[in-house]
């Protein structure tokens, strides 16, 4: 191991590709199917203004999804809130990837208003890191089943 070295820099597009490969031949070798995603989004529009979004990852192993959807963005314009958009925007993007066989749906969130808007929604909390952020508060993992 003494002739290789560690260097701390930003990996090139051919290492990337390399490393992506590597992972679908590490996939085939433990008999898995390859592991894609596709990305689903919704757009709120005022006429041409952007007031929020739903968007995230639905996995697929070969063709078939794996079960799981990964909501990434959920996001309404201030002025837009507590209008029932959030809700809108999320019912959307649960409906659309259940139509396509996903069964589960997970994300990232923080803070009270955030937490109790998902509870409403019956998200239920999987995982907590607390002090993620530094104020002192906590990531925290939400899921549903669709």
């Amino acid at each position: 191991m003494k002739e290789i070295s560690i260097v701390n820099r930003g990996m090139t597009s051919k290492e990337i590709k390399r490393m992506n490969l590597g992972f679908d031949e590490l996939s085939i070798e433990e008999d898995l199917e390859i592991e894609s995603s596709d990305r689903f989004s919704f757009v709120a529009l005022k006429g041409d203004t952007f007031v929020g979004c739903s968007s995230g990852l639905a996995y697929k192993n070969g063709e078939n999804y794996s079960g799981w959807f990964y909501l990434t963005d959920l996001f309404v314009e201030a002025a837009y809130r507590s209008k029932g958009l959030g809700t809108q925007l999320l019912k959307s993007i649960e409906e659309q990837v259940a139509s396509v066989g996903v069964k589960h749906i997970w994300l990232w969130t923080s803070g009270d208003k955030a937490l109790k808007f998902y509870r409403r929604q019956k998200y239920n909390k999987f995982t907590e890191m607390e002090n993620w952020y530094p104020n002192g508060s906590s990531r925290v993992g939400l899921r549903k089943n669709l």
